[in-house]
């Protein structure tokens, strides 16, 4: 008899699948999931217990911060213990990582490896003689038997197996050997594992998320083939180390863990893991099981993939508020308006009302977060906006060290030390809705933070932007003074709005002197524009124009504050030398229409 699950993973279901095949509500009846999903009423010990075989990525954190958030909320405790009895597959600074990156997220334990604790050690290498002492006591009592079969023959039993359709499992082979012979072949030397005998009927449970979960009817194909299944999962390897099944259970036992929140891939082994605390006669904790986190593709993450890797996060400046956020609500439900909730907002909020079924997990979620912290950062300043100033002037000061970074030789050396620091603040300060990393945000406002080379005007919204180049051209000469007449002494947000008010006058009657003549006409009489016709201008069609001026000469056309803004913060020495850069530039291109129009003169006399 055996308890197996077969899916697109391998070996498991997609969970939702799973509880509806393995509902038992004849026996037991409807569970009401409106009692589970209440807090437990007394202070609950969780866990964290993550194997150095790979990094922390998204979907392990969730799995942390859902046990942390329980402990929180009931006034319990949050252990972490390191799982590192795979020798094989372990990475030698796995481990380091996982305690970094778990506190660079804002989790922290009341008990582990690195702090300590009552129940310790925290990590399975150092408990060895505690499982084997388990092991034997479940030989002693014949829920276990040692299994003395070869590597070779069991791969022979598991080719057969595949060959016909039916999981790998045991045979019992090593089952009925008298347990007198089996201690002499043991202490003879023989190499063995220890197998728990599952038995005919794994016990039934109830999941906090999915409700009653159960053994379906015998495996009737493995039978009609002739095959006997028995699942007996390994216990104790023959190198004397514990697998997953005896260590995880053993452990939660001996930390008093009363609830595991884990992956919904692990219902499949919850059965065995409840058989051997009957065996041992231990009340098992209570078991919540949530969807994997999926890609696009409908692949769950996997550390050995190194599938958003926390560390990855770190380094594209995510706040760790936001990315702590973003996983709270895959798989989680909650009664807020807003899905902006802090870890401590989390905390106040939380309950067990997890969601069935897999979650794709979306990025620009994320981005959208992302962009609500900056705007709380920035609104409400103090450290955490000091933290965010921070990594941006780190980032910006980093790409100014580049071995490719060259503005051009014509160009001054780029803001530093506090100056740029204090110029990144000024900036974040308007732009923080718009935030997302400290690189995009150098992409995007790097005019704030060194000469950017002036870029080629386009046209990209029709007439609007060919008018304002046009009039530009042929008033370069009083552009500059025109706009500064209206600037006053004291360079303010305020006064530059009026300049800009000014500026807008000038260009519509330029606009309506040029449409009564006809066009544009140069020092000869020509018109080097003969296809531009010149509408007229309303005044906000005419103030959009000068805004879209002025963001082409001083912002080098990037995106950002409105003018006025953006003009306060570069101070009065920049702005007028952008202005007259781009003046002496249409200048020339004035000039250069001039001798076209003269040269298609003489060529017509001729």
């Amino acid at each position: 008899m055996r308890f197996r699950i077969f899916g697109a993973f391998g070996n498991y279901y997609h969970a939702a699948r799973l509880s509806r095949a393995f509902s038992s509500k004849s026996r037991l009846g409807k569970v009401d999931r409106r009692i589970h999903q209440q807090l437990p009423s007394s202070p609950a010990r969780t866990r964290f217990a993550p194997s150095p075989t790979g990094y922390l990525h998204l979907g392990s954190l969730r799995t942390a911060l859902f046990n942390y958030l329980l402990a929180k909320a009931t006034g319990g405790q949050f252990l972490l213990r390191i799982e590192d009895t795979d020798k094989k597959r372990t990475i030698a600074d796995a481990e380091e990582r996982l305690y970094s990156d778990l506190r660079w997220a804002g989790l922290e334990w009341d008990e582990g490896p690195d702090v300590g604790g009552p129940l310790g050690p925290y990590k399975q290498s150092e408990r060895t003689e505690l499982y084997q002492e388990h092991a034997k006591k479940l030989l002693k009592s014949g829920h276990a038997y040692r299994c003395f079969c070869s590597p070779e023959k069991l791969k022979e039993l598991a080719r057969r197996r595949a060959s016909l359709g039916l999981p790998s499992d045991y045979d019992r082979t090593c089952d009925g050997i008298p347990s007198d012979q089996s201690e002499e072949r043991a202490s003879a030397g023989d190499p063995f594992v220890i197998r728990l005998r599952v038995p005919s009927e794994p016990p039934e449970y109830i999941d906090l998320v999915y409700g009653l979960v159960g053994k379906p009817n015998q495996n009737m194909k493995a039978q009609n083939m002739g095959e006997t299944l028995y699942e007996d999962p390994v216990l104790l390897k023959t190198d004397g180390l514990p697998t997953y099944h005896l260590a995880n259970v053993v452990d939660d036992h001996h930390m008093d863990i009363t609830h595991v929140i884990r992956a919904a891939e692990w219902m499949s082994s919850t059965p065995k893991h409840l058989t051997l605390y009957n065996a041992l006669g231990w009340k098992a904790p209570q078991f919540a099981h949530v969807g994997l986190l999926q890609d696009s593709g409908r692949q769950k993450f996997s550390k050995r993939k190194g599938d958003l890797d926390i560390r990855r996060f770190d380094e594209q400046g995510i706040f760790p508020e936001a990315l702590l956020n973003y996983v709270a609500l895959y798989g989680w439900s909650h009664s807020h308006q807003s899905d902006v909730l802090s870890l401590s907002e989390l905390i106040a909020s939380f309950d067990m009302k997890f969601t069935k079924g897999n979650t794709v997990v979306e990025p620009h979620k994320l981005m959208y977060l992302q962009k609500k912290y900056a705007t709380r950062y920035a609104t409400e300043g103090g450290p955490q906006f000091d933290a965010l100033v921070d990594g941006v002037f780190d980032a910006i000061e980093q790409e100014f060290r580049r071995p490719s970074w060259n503005p051009g030789s014509k160009y001054p050396s780029p803001l530093k030390g506090p100056e740029l620091r204090t110029r990144v603040a000024r900036v974040l300060k308007y732009t923080a809705k718009n935030y997302t990393t400290p690189r995009d945000f150098f992409d995007n406002y790097k005019y704030f933070f060194y000469e950017v080379p002036l870029p080629e005007f386009k046209d990209n919204s029709g007439k609007m932007y060919t008018v304002c180049r046009e009039i530009a051209a042929y008033t370069s000469h009083d552009m500059v003074s025109i706009f500064m007449q209206r600037v006053p002494q004291h360079w303010s947000e305020c006064a530059l709005k009026e300049a800009m008010l000014g500026l807008t006058e000038h260009i519509e009657k330029t606009t309506k002197n040029l449409r009564e003549q006809g066009g544009w006409i140069d020092e000869s009489g020509q018109h080097p524009y003969e296809d531009l016709e010149m509408p007229i201008l309303k005044h906000k069609d005419a103030y959009k124009a000068t805004q879209l001026y002025l963001r082409w000469a001083i912002a080098r056309g990037g995106s950002g504050p409105p003018m006025h803004t953006v003009m306060a913060i570069l101070g009065e020495d920049v702005v007028i030398q952008r202005l007259r850069e781009l003046c002496d530039l249409l200048s020339k291109e004035r000039s250069k229409a001039g001798k076209v129009g003269n040269a298609k003169v003489e060529n017509s006399e001729a």
